[in-house]
C-alpha cells in the first residue's frame, strides 16, 4: 500500500463500519459512482439513495478486512454484514486524489 491510498482506505473502512452517510458521500469526487454487482449510482444524490436503503442504512459493517494494491486501485476484502447481504466481499475503491472517484462492489 502507498502512503496515498492506505489512508483513504482506512478511512472509508471506519466511516462505513462507523455508519455515517455524511462522511461516505463525502469521500466521493465530484462526479464519483458506486457499481454494486453491475448496478452503477453516480453523483451523491443516487449513491446517497442507494446506501440508505443498501449499506450504510442497512447498519452495514466490515470485520475481517484486509487491503491489497491492484493497478491504480485498492481492494478492501471482508466480511460484510447488513440487513440486506451477509458474506465475503470485495470493495475495489478508485481514487482520485484523496477522494474517491469509485467504489465497486463485488463477490469476494
Amino acid at each position: 500500500m502507498t502512503a496515498t491510498t492506505a489512508p483513504l482506505a482506512d478511512r472509508f473502512v471506519e466511516v462505513v463500519n462507523a455508519g455515517d452517510a455524511d462522511a461516505f458521500i463525502a469521500m466521493f469526487a465530484e462526479g464519483g459512482f458506486v457499481d454494486d454487482w453491475g448496478r452503477a449510482f453516480v453523483g451523491p444524490d443516487a449513491v446517497r439513495r442507494w446506501s440508505d436503503d443498501e449499506f450504510i442504512g442497512a447498519h452495514g459493517r466490515m470485520t475481517d478486512i484486509h487491503v491489497t494494491e491492484e493497478a491504480g486501485s485498492f481492494a478492501v476484502g471482508a466480511m460484510w454484514t447488513s440487513e440486506r447481504h451477509t458474506g465475503p466481499s470485495r470493495f475495489v475503491l478508485r481514487p482520485e486524489g484523496d477522494r474517491l472517484r469509485s467504489l465497486t462492489i463485488t463477490a469476494a
